[in-house]
């Protein structure tokens, strides 16, 4: 049986569903998130994102059970979706794999995406990449997908690179995004304001990141306002079926109000006009406050991936 230590797991539930016309009680599996363990019922969130209530008294059987790992060609192709979504001025391929690069501005534009073969022995495809970067004076950094590319992050752990942060790529139903009561703004261009936010959050913008914000063809700079002072910022940019929502935030003084829910759901509204159905995000595992977040808002992990950097842990500064 669950107990509250299982809330943010994986979960099967039997549960009964009616009686047979015999009078047998008949009973249904549910699998998904657990998200509440209640004295008097148990939430469960599955992959569709619907939300079940189920009572207590109705539970035979619960039992936690393993993430649900995607096949490696779902993770492939997100990967890829996301590349496009925040895209670096600088790359080359390397094979399959992609060498970006836009002035140290982000992790995600400033790795190698080790996605695919690559067309050499992987030693020497971790050196060429490694000489790439080091010829525009950026910290080599590679990124491996998990479990698509572990035997890179393996090859690269032997190799004396540093590991950063985990970070969650997290998706959801665009349906399951609460709706929200806060009126926000939507432009195809980020204002002063919101750019200053964004530097904030991400140390200084440089030129090329203005590249990566604004450079997809179908974006959105959503923007929440406390009277006339702009206190929430999130970017949305779709492709395809795909909504991918990134630089999330809300100044301290605005926080617990709703607002993060706010921009997320401005956002899922204009890219399912457009046509998306889904969503994706990027957030480290380590950020709990965020985390919860997404969690209230529909989105549940998708895969982990992990960046490297060349040499110890000193090596250059861990930048999302």
């Amino acid at each position: 049986m669950l107990d509250r230590r299982d809330v943010g797991n994986r979960v099967v539930v039997r549960r009964f569903v009616r009686n047979a016309q015999d009078g047998r009680p008949l009973f249904g599996d549910l699998l998904g998130e657990l998200l509440e363990f209640g004295t008097d019922e148990l939430v469960l969130r599955t992959r569709d994102g619907a939300v079940h209530r189920i009572r207590r008294q109705d539970v035979a059987a619960a039992k936690r059970i393993p993430p649900w790992r995607p096949a490696n060609r779902a993770i492939r192709a997100l990967e890829r979706v996301a590349a496009d979504g925040w895209p670096a001025p600088d790359t080359e391929p390397l094979g399959d794999w992609l060498l970006r690069a836009a002035e140290g501005f982000s992790n995600r534009a400033n790795s190698a995406l080790a996605v695919g073969d690559p067309g050499l022995r992987l030693p020497d495809a971790i050196a060429a990449t490694a000489a790439w970067y080091q010829a525009r004076r950026l910290v080599p950094r590679i990124t491996t997908p998990l479990p698509l590319a572990a035997s890179v992050a393996d090859a690269l752990a032997a190799a004396g690179w540093t590991a950063q942060p985990t970070v969650l790529v997290q998706t959801a139903p665009l349906a399951a995004i609460p709706a929200a009561r806060d009126a926000i703004e939507l432009a195809t261009e980020p204002s002063a304001d919101w750019l200053a936010i964004a530097a904030a959050r991400k140390n200084g913008l440089p030129a090329a990141a203005r590249f990566v914000l604004s450079a997809p063809a179908e974006v959105r700079f959503a923007a929440g306002y406390d009277q006339s002072a702009l206190v929430a910022i999130a970017r949305g940019v779709r492709t395809g079926e795909w909504l991918g929502i990134s630089l999330v935030e809300v100044l301290p003084a605005a926080r617990r109000r709703g607002l993060g829910h706010a921009v997320l759901r401005a956002l899922a509204d204009w890219a399912g006009r457009a046509g998306a159905t889904r969503a994706y995000l990027q957030v480290e595992e380590a950020n709990e406050a965020a985390v919860a977040l997404y969690g209230r808002t529909g989105f549940t992990t998708h895969h982990r991936y992990v960046t490297w950097h060349a040499g110890p842990a000193s090596g250059g500064p861990a930048v999302a």
